[in-house]
């Protein structure tokens, strides 16, 4: 522990928690689910206001275009709210990235709305860990390094995206170009509720495979059917066999099929891989278009395969222990005991992590829960973890990684 130093004591000493709480409190009460598109123009548009604090330019920049398959197979665009962009200083010596996201996984008809304070002192509500807390802690932290007398080297950019909860599919590009020439970065997740933060995490990608056969008659003349369902299901379960240790796979549903009497014709399997190192990515490809291959000339059937892998693994490489080692020793001259461990959960860090920028994507607030109605934040955190995010900026500014 090396203490802090009087202009860090003074930073960190500005940083006023009951306006980040206020911030939560009106920004979770805003339903951003990611189909929302009314609602994350309505985020969108506070959380301009607010960002405005900060020097540089912002934009709202269109979302990329994405696909989805219906349940009838059917291919089409899907809408995304806008990104939140702001550059500022982009020719300083230092730069960095700040990335959050403002959409939830609560849709506009979802019954949890609003936010109450709980017994044990947490707040629980829809958004406020992940991450409308964690926006509240970004802004606070960059807040505070403006009034940095140093703070003219350090360049950054922020990007908030309207669709990390689906996969970020229409941000990835915005993503990968802002990460460009980042000496490091920090995304605003939220920690556990003991502190502790994600360290390596493993990749994800989503599949619809859909099938195409041909109907008939299931008591006349089945012999003439191509059975869409027995060929998704065969194709599940091939590839539900190449799972192992460095690479889980869930075929998670199978959609299609009517009624009893009639050969199904169409059938779209839905299946997600997990995948610890990029080999393993490319082992689970090798794996679905050899399965998929076979599964089409066994059952003469028409298979198009749509999705990707969407985020890479994200491992812990020698940057990215230098990055997690400062914001330990910063945590420690906060009296903050910062650990972290490896999860199966995947957030933008993977998509940054794959640019070859070090992050530390789980800097946000302290709470639990997430993805449930029973999402909680720990009121205290807000303050705790803004420190912990500027001083360690101030201290990457100072000495790098």
């Amino acid at each position: 522990m090396r203490g802090l130093s009087p202009n860090e004591a003074r930073i960190i000493g500005g940083i006023d928690p009951a306006p980040m709480l206020q911030q939560v409190q009106t920004w979770s009460a805003v339903n951003s689910g990611t189909r929302n598109l009314p609602g994350l123009a309505a985020m969108a548009g506070l959380l301009g206001d607010a960002f405005a604090a900060l020097p540089g330019e912002m934009m709202l920049v269109e979302p990329d275009a994405a696909e989805t398959v219906a349940p009838d197979g059917h291919v089409s665009a899907i809408e995304h709210g806008r990104h939140i962009h702001l550059r500022v200083r982009p020719d300083a010596p230092v730069q960095m990235l700040f990335t959050g996201h403002m959409d939830t996984v609560y849709p506009v008809d979802h019954p949890f709305q609003s936010l109450r304070t709980v017994s044990d002192g947490t707040i629980n509500g829809p958004g406020v860990a992940d991450m409308k807390g964690g926006l509240a802690v970004m802004l606070a932290a960059l807040r505070a390094i403006e009034t940095n007398a140093e703070s003219g080297r350090l360049g950054y950019e922020v990007v908030i995206n309207s669709d990390e909860e689906t996969g970020s599919f229409s941000s990835a590009g915005l993503l990968a170009q802002a990460a460009r020439g980042k000496v490091a970065a920090l995304t605003y997740e939220p920690a556990l509720a003991d502190g502790t933060l994600a360290g390596a995490r493993g990749g994800t990608g989503n599949f619809s495979i859909i099938v195409r056969g041909r109907s008939a008659h299931a008591g006349r003349n089945p012999e003439e059917g191509r059975n869409a369902i027995v060929a998704a299901a065969d194709i599940a379960v091939r590839l539900a066999r190449i799972a192992g240790p460095r690479l889980a796979v869930n075929p998670a549903r199978i959609e299609g099929g009517g009624p009893n009497n009639v050969v199904p014709d169409l059938a779209i399997l839905r299946i997600n891989f997990r995948p610890a190192t990029l080999d393993d990515i490319t082992r689970a490809q090798s794996h679905i278009d050899s399965v998929v291959a076979m599964a089409a000339a066994e059952h003469d059937v028409v298979i198009t395969v749509h999705g990707s892998f969407n985020r890479p693994p994200k491992p812990i490489d020698d940057g990215a222990a230098r990055l997690f080692a400062l914001v330990k020793a910063s945590g420690a001259d906060l009296g903050l005991d910062i650990a972290w461990k490896a999860t199966g959960g995947v957030c933008d860090g993977n998509n940054i992590a794959a640019a070859g920028v070090p992050v530390v994507d789980t800097m946000g607030v302290r709470g639990g829960a997430i993805h449930s109605t029973d999402e909680y934040m720990f009121p205290d955190s807000l303050g705790e973890r803004a420190a912990l995010s500027a001083l360690t900026i101030l201290r990457l500014c100072e000495n790098g990684l």
